[in-house]
C-alpha cells in the first residue's frame, strides 16, 4: 500500500512563509537539499498543488543541463551542484499529480507529459484509490492547501518537517487542520542547524475538538 508523504520547511514557531507568503526566508541550506532529494528518490510518484507546481516547473526542470557558473565558490552556485541536479533529474522523469480546478498544464510545460491534473473535489477519492495501488511512496512538496486538506481527510502518513531555525513571529501557519502525531524520528546535520522531524499521523482531529 503507497503512502502520502508531506515534506515541509517551516519555522520554530509554526510558519511555512512569511506575512507576504514567501518561505525564502527560512533556511533552506545543503542539509534542506539533501533531504529533498533522499525523499523524491524513495517515492515513485509526486503530488503537488497548482501554485507549487508552477513554481517548480519554471525552475527545476533546467537545474539538470544548466551551464557550470563562473565562480564555483559563489553561494548561488550550490543551486548548481550534483545535489540539486539529481533533484531536477528525478523530478523530470517522475510522474507528477497536479490537484488543481486550473484547467490542464500548458502544452509547452517542460513536464507536461509526466503530469496528470485531477480537480480538487476528486483529489481525496482518486488519493485514496491511488493508496490501495502500488508500493512507492507518494511524496508532497510544498503545496501547504492541498495536503491540509488530505490530512483533514486522513490521507495523509507520514509528515517530513525540516524545522528551520527562524522565529518569524508572523506568517503563513503551517497547519490549517488539527491532527495527532507520532514523533517517529529527529534527524540532525553535519554543518546545519536544521533539523528534521518525522511525524506519523496518527489521526486527524475534527475542528471541534
Amino acid at each position: 500500500m503507497r503512502r502520502i508523504i508531506v515534506n515541509n520547511i517551516v519555522s520554530l514557531d509554526g510558519y511555512y512563509a512569511d506575512a507576504t507568503g514567501n518561505p525564502l526566508v527560512l533556511n533552506m541550506d545543503a542539509a534542506f537539499d539533501q533531504a529533498n532529494l533522499d525523499s523524491i528518490n524513495a517515492a515513485d510518484m509526486v503530488l503537488l498543488g497548482r501554485d507549487s507546481f508552477d513554481g517548480f516547473s519554471s525552475y527545476w526542470p533546467f537545474i539538470v543541463d544548466a551551464p557550470e557558473p563562473a565562480d564555483a565558490d559563489a553561494p548561488e552556485a550550490r543551486a548548481f551542484n550534483e545535489v540539486n541536479r539529481a533533484i531536477s533529474r528525478r523530478y523530470n522523469a517522475i510522474p507528477k499529480v497536479v490537484v488543481s480546478d486550473r484547467g490542464p498544464v500548458a502544452t509547452d510545460n517542460a513536464w507536461a507529459q509526466t503530469t496528470t491534473v485531477i480537480p480538487r473535489d476528486e483529489a481525496a477519492g482518486w488519493i485514496a484509490d491511488a493508496k490501495q495501488n502500488g508500493d512507492g511512496d507518494i511524496v508532497v512538496f510544498g503545496s501547504r492547501r492541498t495536503w491540509n486538506g488530505l490530512l483533514s481527510e486522513g490521507l495523509v502518513d507520514e509528515l517530513h518537517l525540516m524545522v528551520s531555525p527562524t522565529v518569524l513571529g508572523d506568517g503563513v501557519r503551517l497547519f490549517g487542520v488539527p491532527a495527532d502525531l507520532d514523533l517517529v524520528e529527529c534527524r540532525r546535520f553535519e554543518d546545519s542547524p536544521n533539523v528534521q522531524l518525522r511525524y506519523r499521523v496518527t489521526s486527524p482531529r475534527p475542528d471541534n475538538v
